[in-house]
């Protein structure tokens, strides 16, 4: 239990982060209001919220958004990782939502004394969001009105609302990189499975941990490099195997010295292949991308490449 509530504080981390939850928002939620939310909109009011709970609320997250000119939004953010699903969400949602609506309510009121009680007076809307990516189908109701006994009969009177699930299970490794933001990046590791003796680096297109390093602001590297280092640790990767992922992640001046071995390698390779462009872009990041796995130096690999182009015959090629 004990790694799930090392993974559960990491993705505290991350979706506490509000650069991150802006791309978490961005991604996820189909909303049209909300893909212009910036960080510097949103409060996290977590804090004043999980002491009310008796049971470890880690995951969890409530957030602030202040939409310009239009009453806040409210989000809740539910992260289960649990091998078995949760049937308990709908009601908790409820619990938080009233807990939220009540705070709200209280606040507004200490600014304006009685305003709650005045005809125009409106509650703000809360989102409650289920992140999940366990094991397991998500089977549980999404709407309270489903989870109640005799709702036939008292339907009028049983609160509806319907949270929305975010099962990383759903999205493939082409959506994720199509996202192409940092937390893309976690989420994809974060579908891995247990190691299998294979690099990781292989099993992301070419160069992808290099683009999304450069992507990832300084003060936000040793956040992704330890979120990174608690998954890779929980699949039982080797630690010589992690190192190699977050030195990836941390050199950016290497990571420069590899773009530059593929646009070397793709100047020369676009002159050999029949298909031109196209062909060349791929196999020379593969070339490069192995022998850069193989530990030659920038130097051993201009030469390498440069040996190869000039004996490669157009159509064809030899293997690295």
């Amino acid at each position: 239990m004990a790694i799930y509530h090392a993974k559960d504080n990491s993705f505290k981390l991350i979706l506490g982060n509000h650069e991150l939850f802006v791309e978490f928002l961005r991604d996820y939620l189909d909303i049209e209001l909300l893909k212009d939310v910036r960080p510097e909109d949103i409060e996290d009011m977590s804090e004043r919220f999980l002491p009310l709970f008796q049971d470890n609320q880690d995951s969890d997250t409530v957030k602030r958004i202040n939409l310009k000119g239009m009453p806040p939004l409210f989000v809740i953010a539910l992260l289960e990782h649990e091998s078995r699903v949760n049937y308990r969400s709908s009601f908790k949602m409820l619990q938080y939502i009233c807990l939220i609506l009540d705070s709200y309510e209280k606040e507004v009121n200490r600014d304006h004394e009685g305003l709650s009680a005045t005809r125009d007076f409106r509650y703000p809307p809360v989102l409650p969001i289920i992140f999940y990516d366990g094991s397991p189908a998500w089977t549980a109701e999404k709407n309270f009105f489903d989870r109640t006994a005799l709702n036939e009969v008292f339907a009028k009177y049983i609160p509806k609302f319907e949270y929305i699930l975010v099962d990383l299970n759903r999205y493939t490794q082409e959506d994720l990189v199509r996202f192409n933001d940092v937390l893309s990046l976690v989420m994809m590791i974060d579908k891995l499975e247990t190691w299998d003796g294979v690099s990781l680096l292989s099993k992301l297109p070419p160069n992808y941990i290099g683009k999304m390093a450069l992507k990832i602001p300084k003060e936000l590297t040793k956040l992704i490099t330890d979120v990174v280092t608690v998954l890779l640790d929980r699949f039982n990767y080797p630690e010589a195997e992690i190192r190699t992922v977050t030195d990836h992640l941390t050199d950016k001046e290497d990571q420069g010295m590899f773009d530059r071995l593929v646009e070397a390698a793709n100047e020369k390779l676009r002159l050999t292949w029949e298909d031109g462009l196209g062909k060349g872009l791929e196999k020379g990041q593969n070339q490069v991308l192995e022998l850069v796995k193989r530990g030659y130096t920038a130097e051993q690999i201009e030469a390498k490449l440069s040996h190869k182009t000039e004996g490669t015959k157009i159509g064809g090629s030899r293997d690295v």
